[in-house]
């Protein structure tokens, strides 16, 4: 029996001593055995008959020829896009698994996948090797040379852009114009997935030039072309960032410029207004016109010459109204212009959609860059410009008719540029985060075979037509609902101007015996420091086994669980390197633990550490107490970081420079997934993101959101995947109700719906947002991606167009539920407040360099707040642990405990937690294994 219910669970057949003890009992227990009974062969010949029954059993067949070749092939297929042994290794696991295989020891697929990882590899450095011409490999083998500097070029290719300034661009483009000296790097790289050419340029990254001289000739070679390309490609992704950034500072200069004028000008429109009343009252007062003239005159005397006035009168006419767009000029013809110049004409750029009203501008605009004219002919199309702008640059002429005004035109097309690079609608070749998202998208015949799965699970129907119809039956049964309920609704009244006035959700008040067992608890909670709580989770759950060298191989340190334990505590409470170090007593040096950080660690291994984390913390009871885990809410919090770095950007709302720490947290208070964005980014398009790289236990089909959450496209790219999304809302009088039809009315709530939804839009583009939602989730494009280009700037986008309509129609049907349902409103808060609770939490436990994020590399920025999120969510888990103890203890001890006191506990309990004082670890005091169950009088 031991033998059946083990296989069954690890698909092979472990040996009988090492099953642990509690498994045992369990099982002999069940089987109502006595305790005396030990399990065990005397013959192994009973051992092989009873796996032989039990594979028929279970209808497996043992690990043998068939079964190698499958993992064989398996293994092979997966190497050409994945790189890491432990992946290779789980992607046969599940193969084996599917095909009902016995799993063969740990062992046998670990040479396995090393095995062919290593041939793999190898085929692509030979490949790459053999597109080389001497020359060329000549010169890749000179960057690792030192040069006067004593620095040798290789360094270059990991040199990172700081703040925006113009001498900043500047050196990019003369970083650029190195980087194109060794040529296209895509060509010799052709054949190599994307995935295995960003391993390899990470590895790259990571070395020294001394160690990557100790690798094989045509191994350096690849290696280095992937990190030249990637190199090339982010460097085209900072120019992009850099003209955006350039762009919206001349419009916030020209802006600030205005109001300067106007500050100047209020005197004079002050002593304008005096002379025009003197001129009205002499009008009134003498109605004869040679007397009035005269009168007129002397007024107008009295107040300057006429020629000042009308200097006056243009000067402050030129600053009436928020026009600001004329005096970007200003800003932009001296040191800007030639820069800006010199970026377009690095970059190739083009449209993503049909419209190329403004790649034409663009290359009107430099054609004529060199030209001394003022004026240019009027033909170009400014069609795609505003109003505004197309008073400013087309001007009639007295003679001719109309002219262009070539400056005016230039600040123009760029300004529109830098939007439209924002939005998606003009991308940058070769780039990433600036490409066509178009390219990323699957086929429909790649849709295809992935079209009926997906349709089932989300129960849409099979044709467009179809879909909105199941969009507009449940669009009008929920409006249809909420009207026949408005009489009687508590939660809700809408005035005589249609707005909706929601009643204020009061703050529940913790009772007394809720406080009485949170002092009872933080009484008995055992003091712990944040080190030690990290090697009890390291004993638990082993999560420092995801870390290790990038090139895949063993880590060839000394005590690697301990160094990696400490460089953990060290990024996670961000205490750096130096200074971590100094309170080690010497176990330790800085530079082994940047070492560490730099060499072992990257985002994704932090991402399975945390992923271990919340799945042994979802395994004890006390979590369900306080969600069910099926519901999450995203939330930002600003972390500060050095100005001189292209991230950095000023956030009004948050105050100061720095980047967003953008968390995914469940209802159960556990953190599932972060991000580290830049403070201007538009928040809304991580919302769904974490979600869907969140590969936990945890798996939430609800997410909650603070105002970023309101927008359309999210709205219905969520319910495309499956995803309810709820966020708070705000300034709900600003939001607008759309009715499922112009002829449908409503007795009580018709006075809310303003416009009527397109539904032809949504069935024309049906398979366009088909193909979108099938790409994200077969990982071609990310969520966050496509909703970056899908902002709310975009209107030339097809997609953006049907995006919008769909979410209409959903963010309609859950407006109308928030305002109907008070407990609807008070489970968002409530889980709205559990992530922002989390916010400051996890900042408790970043108390080292003043809370200065010190590193300017955006990879290292992200590793950073995932360190963060490993050390809080593992502190939360051994808090659970002790929480759980605690509460049993209070049980035995006779102590009345309600469910709901327990409740309103939570595992964000620092004051049994030590920061400071000295940093000792201590790996052979290991704790007792954890108790997930938590017994109560009224159970769970």
């Amino acid at each position: 029996m031991i033998l059946l219910k083990t296989s069954q669970r690890l698909g092979y057949f472990p040996k009988l001593e090492e099953v642990p003890a509690q498994i045992v009992n369990y099982i002999r227990d069940r089987m109502k055995l006595p305790v005396e009974t030990v399990p065990g062969y005397d013959k192994p010949r009973t051992r092989y008959q009873h796996q032989t029954a039990i594979r028929k059993f279970r209808g497996i067949q043992s690990y043998g020829k068939e079964a190698q070749r499958i993992a064989l092939e398996t293994v092979q297929k997966a190497a050409q896009v994945m790189d890491h042994p432990a992946d290779l290794i789980n992607v046969a696991i599940a193969e084996l698994v599917r095909q009902n295989y016995e799993l063969p020891a740990f062992s046998t697929l670990d040479r396995l996948a090393r095995h062919i990882r290593k041939s793999v590899n190898d085929g692509f450095f030979e490949m790459v090797f053999q597109r080389l011409g001497i020359q060329e490999i000549k010169r890749l083998d000179e960057l690792l040379e030192r040069g006067e500097s004593h620095y040798s070029e290789y360094n270059r290719l990991k040199n990172l852009p700081k703040k925006s300034r113009l001498s900043e661009i500047r050196e990019r483009l003369d970083h650029l114009a190195w980087l194109t000296t060794f040529g296209d790097a895509k060509p010799y790289l052709e054949g190599i997935p994307p995935a295995k050419v960003s391993h390899f340029a990470a590895q790259a990254k990571a070395l020294d030039a001394r160690e990557m001289k100790d690798f094989s000739q045509d191994k350096r070679a690849t290696l280095l072309l992937c990190l030249i390309y990637r190199a090339q490609t982010k460097t085209r992704d900072h120019f992009g960032t850099l003209f955006i950034k350039r762009m919206a500072s001349l419009h916030k200069a020209a802006k600030e410029e205005l109001e300067r004028i106007r500050e100047q000008h209020r005197e004079k429109t002050g002593s304008l207004v005096l002379a025009f009343t003197e001129v009205l009252q002499a009008l009134q007062d003498h109605p004869e016109d040679a007397e009035a003239g005269r009168l007129v005159k002397e007024v107008l005397a009295s107040r300057g010459s006429i020629p000042d006035l009308l200097v006056d009168c243009e000067a402050v006419a030129s600053c009436q109204g928020n026009n600001y767009l004329p005096l970007i000029l200003k800003f932009f013809r001296h040191n800007h212009r030639p820069v800006l110049f010199r970026l377009i004409n690095a970059l190739r750029l083009d449209s993503t959609s049909e419209d190329g009203r403004l790649i034409r501008a663009l290359e009107f605009v430099k054609e004529h860059q060199n030209s001394r004219r003022e004026w240019l002919p009027d033909e170009v199309d400014l069609s795609f410009a505003s109003d505004a702008w197309r008073r400013t640059i087309r001007v009639k002429q007295r003679v001719g008719g109309y002219q262009i005004a070539r400056r005016h035109l230039e600040v123009c097309v760029f300004s529109y540029m830098a939007t439209e690079l924002k939005t998606g609608d003009i991308c940058i070749q070769d780039s990433d985060d600036f490409a066509d998202y178009r390219e990323q998208l699957l086929s429909w015949e790649e849709c295809q075979p992935l079209l009926s799965e997906y349709l089932d699970e989300m129960d849409f129907p099979k044709q467009g037509k179809e879909f909105v119809q199941q969009l507009q039956e449940w669009m009008n049964h929920t409006c249809r609902t909420v009207d026949h309920k408005y009489p009687d609704s508590d939660a809700v009244v809408i005035n005589e101007k249609g707005e909706p006035e929601l009643k204020k959700i009061r703050t529940k008040e913790r009772t007394v015996d809720q406080k009485h067992l949170e002092k009872l608890v933080l009484e008995r909670m055992p003091e712990r420091s944040i080190l030690d709580i990290l090697c009890n989770v390291e004993h638990w759950i082993g999560w420092t086994r995801h870390f290790g060298p990038l090139s895949g191989s063993d880590p060839k340190l000394e005590m690697p669980t301990e160094r990696y334990i400490l460089n953990t505590f060290t990024y996670g409470c961000n205490l750096g390197p130096a200074q971590a170090a100094r309170h080690m007593r010497g176990q330790v040096t800085p530079k082994m633990l940047s070492f560490v950080n730099q060499r072992h660690v990257t985002a994704q291994k932090l991402d399975q550490a945390i992923k271990d984390t919340i799945n042994e913390y979802y395994r004890f009871d006390l979590p369900q107490l306080w969600g069910s885990g099926k519901t999450a809410a995203a939330d930002g919090t600003k972390y500060d970081i050095y100005e001189e770095n292209l991230l950095a950007e000023y956030h009004i709302r948050y105050g100061g420079y720095g980047g967003i720490a953008y968390h995914h947290v469940s209802d159960n208070y556990i953190a599932l997934f972060s991000h580290f964005i830049p403070c201007g980014v538009w928040e809304a398009v991580y919302i769904l993101d974490g979600l869907l790289k969140n590969k936990s236990d945890i798996q939430p089909d609800t997410v909650h959101a603070d105002t970023q959450g309101q927008s359309t496209p999210v709205f219905a790219l969520a319910h495309l995947l499956g995803i309810k999304l709820m966020p708070r809302i705000r300034n709900l009088k600003d939001l607008m109700f759309f009715r499922p039809f112009e002829s449908v009315r409503y007795k009580h709530i018709d006075i809310l719906f303003t416009e009527t939804i397109n539904w032809k839009l949504i069935e024309t583009h049906w398979k366009d947002l088909l193909q979108v939602v099938l790409s994200i989730k077969a990982g071609k494009i990310s969520s966050a991606t496509l909703l970056r280009k899908l902002g709310n700037d975009s209107r030339k986008n097809r997609l953006y167009k049907a995006f919008r309509e769909l979410g209409r129609v959903v963010r309609t049907v859950f407006l109308l539920e928030y305002i109907s349902n008070l407990e609807f409103r008070q489970q968002i808060t409530a889980t709205t407040n559990k992530a922002e609770a989390y916010n400051g939490f996890s900042k408790w436990l970043f108390f080292g360099g003043e809370s200065i994020i010190a590193d300017n590399d955006p990879e290292e920025q992200e590793k950073v707040i995932k360190y963060n999120d490993l050390v809080a969510n593992a502190v939360i888990l051994q808090n659970v642990v002790d929480l759980t103890a605690v509460l049993r203890e209070l049980t035995r001890e006779g102590y009345g405990i309600e469910s709901e006191a327990v409740a309103a506990l939570s595992p964000y309990m620092t004051s049994h937690i030590k920061r400071f004082g000295d940093y000792v670890i201590d790996m052979d005091n290991a704790p007792e294994p954890p108790e997930p169950q938590l017994i109560l009088p009224l159970g769970l």
